[in-house]
């Protein structure tokens, strides 16, 4: 069974400095009927303008992921890290305990158009973590990449959670196909461009949560971009 988010149902907010999108309640943005997704609770598209951000501010118990889209992210944290996350990076901050951080456009001419993903630990009270890497979509199209998983696997991020998440950049008519365990979910975001899921056809800013299907099939129909999460 698929259930479908489209992009223009979803909350939207411009600040001036922020053109900011909610995949489920967030903030100020609150939707009985869209919590999250199994262990994914926070799926945001913000366009963050020259020289603006979020100044320091602090999180507990979360696994936050960072997926840049155009243009550079400025992250500091209480842990003393200091980068700039460009796209083909992923960010990975555990927020465990307690952590402070800020994120702001490292640019004062472009904007910085990025995802921010949250999902929730396995367990609370860890320590707090940063881990940032590039991974291959563009010199590796038509295929999922593992970005992220509890056990760091094929060189990816790991993150203190249930769930395992993949990038992929797929060209007209490219398919990879994920196969899902039993009891898992899947919920797949579509950062740029047209694909189809399953059979549905998904633009930029779609998302699509699968329960009761034995894998996700993403094939790409224009410049698709697409992450996908299996879940517990």
């Amino acid at each position: 069974m698929m259930t479908l988010r489209r992009a223009e149902e979803r909350g939207a907010f411009d600040h001036g400095w922020l053109d900011t999108r909610h995949t489920f309640s967030f903030a100020g943005y609150q939707d009985p009927r869209h919590m999250g997704f199994r262990n994914l609770r926070v799926v945001n598209e913000d366009r963050v303008r020259p020289g603006q951000g979020f100044g320091t501010h602090s999180h507990r118990d979360m696994e936050i992921l960072t997926y840049v889209l155009e243009g550079g992210l400025q992250h500091r944290d209480s842990t003393g890290t200091g980068t700039v996350i460009r796209p083909g990076e992923v960010q990975r901050m555990s927020a465990g305990t307690g952590i402070a951080h800020s994120e702001f456009n490292a640019s004062q001419d472009e904007l910085v158009h990025f995802l921010q993903i949250w999902i929730l630990p396995a367990r609370s009270g860890i320590a707090p973590g940063y881990e940032q890497k590039a991974f291959p979509l563009a010199g590796q199209p038509g295929r999922l990449h593992l970005v992220a998983s509890p056990d760091g696997r094929e060189g990816s991020l790991t993150i203190h959670a249930d769930a395992r998440v993949y990038a992929g950049r797929l060209g007209d008519g490219e398919r990879d196909r994920l196969a899902l365990g039993p009891g898992r979910a899947a919920w797949v975001q579509v950062a740029r461009g047209l694909a189809r899921v399953n059979g549905e056809e998904l633009k930029a800013g779609d998302g699509a949560g699968l329960v009761e299907e034995p894998g996700v099939m993403v094939e790409g129909i224009r410049g698709a971009e697409v992450l996908v999460f299996d879940l517990a």
